[in-house]
């Protein structure tokens, strides 16, 4: 762990506020807290200030996708690194708003690369998610196009700014907010049926310790323009986990509603076309993906730009079609 300042974007969110936390018992001199939630902002700060006071402690408020902002932290606090925690999720309300979608998951990604490369950041960690392999969701394809910018932006070249850019993809992590696992216990509280996709539904489970040390072992990597995959194990079937959850408690049933817009049955951890390089510690599974071109990288996003100004969803989708072929967009979308 660098012994500077490291900025934490998505501070306030489920992973960011545990990293945040994990970062400040390592004794830096300095946290920045960047966040588009008021009061996750707060929170975060609150924690900081009542657990971890000798840690200095920065907070600001504001989004990824606003450059004269992101200029002004990295001006005014030079980070050595930066974890980028900061994302839109929820997959079935993305369906409905694509552009907000890949505005701030992806050219949000790409401002905030583009503000590090410029102040010689040393290390940019992406946090990603398996929905990013071929996707089916805007989430994940957004999502994928982040992986992809921070790949093709990663430079440890003598003759320009050097920066290690890495994604780790990450899997379910237990207890997120609007994970499955919050949502069966509230309805097995309120003794209401449990509502489950398709009996063959699967997910990778991860604990949020699992998920923080993982960020923080990709943050000490010691590569660039990769993709790091955790140790996640076997998928683990929903309805399996359902029953589970549910235990001894009577009338309470299982119903299946069928997969929502951007739902698969099964996400994937990595690629077919992806290159497995070697194990580092974490453990953490090093993969070599596609990189594109800084020039192919700029025009995407100014073509992304443009569709989103102007609310041109058919082509933002056209657009993320020919950047991620694997991409199969809904019917909400078609």
């Amino acid at each position: 762990m660098s012994d500077g300042s490291v900025l934490v974007t998505g501070a306030g969110g489920y992973i960011g506020s545990a990293l945040v936390a994990a970062i400040a018992a390592a004794r830096l001199q300095r946290i920045i807290l960047f966040d588009s939630n008021e009061h996750n902002l707060f929170q975060i700060q609150q924690r900081l200030e009542s657990e971890f006071a000798h840690v200095a402690s920065e907070a600001i408020l504001g989004s990824v996708t606003d450059v004269e902002l992101l200029e002004d932290v990295f001006t005014r606090f030079q980070p050595e690194i930066v974890y980028h925690a900061a994302a839109f999720k929820h997959v079935p309300l993305l369906e409905r708003h694509p552009l907000a979608a890949v505005h701030n998951n992806s050219v949000g990604t790409y401002t905030l690369a583009q503000a590090a490369l410029g102040h010689g950041t040393r290390r940019l960690i992406l946090i990603s998610t398996d929905k990013a392999v071929n996707p089916h969701s805007v989430m994940g394809v957004s999502k994928r196009l982040a992986e992809l910018i921070v790949v093709a932006m990663s430079n440890t070249a003598i003759s320009s700014p050097a920066i290690r850019m890495n994604a780790i993809r990450l899997g379910n992590v237990i207890g997120s907010p609007g994970s499955v696992v919050p949502i069966f216990l509230r309805q097995i509280a309120e003794r209401r049926p449990v509502t489950v996709t398709h009996p063959e539904a699967t997910r990778w489970f991860m604990s949020l310790n699992q998920a923080v040390e993982a960020i923080v072992a990709c943050g000490r990597a010691e590569i660039e323009g990769r993709i790091l995959v955790p140790e996640l194990g076997t998928a683990t079937r929903i309805a399996e986990l359902a029953a589970l959850l549910i235990g001894e408690v009577e009338d309470i049933p299982i119903v299946f509603t069928g997969c929502r817009p951007g739902d698969k049955l099964s996400e994937e951890l990595v690629y077919e076309a992806e290159l497995h390089e070697r194990t580092i510690p974490g453990p953490l599974q090093v993969w070599n993906t596609r990189r594109l071109s800084r020039v192919e990288l700029g025009e995407i996003v100014t073509t992304l730009c443009a569709c989103i100004a102007s609310r041109d969803v058919p082509g933002l989708v056209r657009t993320l079609c020919s950047v991620v072929p694997e991409y199969i967009p809904s019917d909400v979308l078609r």
